[in-house]
């Protein structure tokens, strides 16, 4: 595994930590292949029954690494282990909790629409900012998003780039709790042990059932990579680029 990324097995329950603090959890190629690998064994394991997703207190995720992401935009795709990693969260079978102990930005929100159970510290954002870059959103979230919160509040979060306080979230549908931030991890791993103690059985087809969607989830991750890669290419996105790195120095 990625040193940035510890797995450790509770136990009927995987938590799956995101630990780059010094960069707010941004995630980089072999982070994404780490949290891949570390649902994959999930999968294939009769005694973990519950995935935990976790960052850090102050910082779920601040999105893609933004070198790897200039590298993604020169290169004009996607790289590999991004396009696994989202079609790991849109495959996966077990049932995912997510602890999220502040910032949540690009990805780190948009994963989120992947969680079966949701945990956020009162003092939480969820932020969206793809098109100031002239891209577009990813991770099925033009499909998940307006089925969660509806399409007016997903056309300001994802195309308005509007941000999300915490509260907002869970009156929107996508968080179910919100707590103080130094209890994020433990409330989340409360809910995380009583999905566990469930039948698992019944609790696989029920959330095949409530989901009842992953064909077209699949076909929308690969319509946003499409049309993803040709946005990159676009003189808009060039242009918000160089705008982009000039601010940057």
């Amino acid at each position: 595994m990625s040193d940035s990324i510890v797995v450790t097995d509770d136990g009927a329950v995987r938590v799956i930590r995101m630990n780059r603090p010094e960069k707010k959890n941004a995630l980089t190629q072999p982070m994404y292949a780490a949290m891949t690998r570390a649902m994959r064994d999930a999968e294939a394991s009769e005694a973990i029954r519950c995935l935990v997703l976790a960052g850090g207190q102050g910082a779920f995720c601040a999105g893609a690494d933004i070198g790897e992401f200039l590298e993604s935009a020169q290169s004009g795709g996607l790289r590999p282990h991004t396009l696994e990693f989202l079609k790991a969260l849109a495959h996966n079978q077990k049932p995912l909790v997510a602890a999220v102990g502040g910032l949540a930005v690009g990805i780190g929100t948009t994963l989120l629409f992947h969680c079966d159970h949701i945990v956020a510290a009162a003092d939480a954002t969820f932020t969206t900012p793809f098109l100031k870059l002239a891209l577009i959103p990813e991770a099925a979230s033009s499909l998940l998003a307006p089925m969660r919160m509806g399409y007016a509040r997903a056309f300001e979060m994802l195309v308005m780039g509007h941000p999300l306080s915490a509260e907002q979230a869970r009156e929107a549908g996508i968080v179910n709790k919100v707590v103080d931030g130094a209890a994020v991890d433990a409330v989340a791993l409360q809910a995380a042990r009583e999905i566990a103690a469930l039948p698992a059985g019944a609790v696989a087809v029920s959330r095949r059932l409530l989901r009842g969607h992953l064909d077209a989830v699949v076909r929308q991750i690969d319509t946003e990579v499409m049309h993803f890669k040709d946005r990159l290419q676009s003189d808009e996105a060039r242009a918000a680029f160089a705008a982009f790195l000039s601010r940057k120095k």
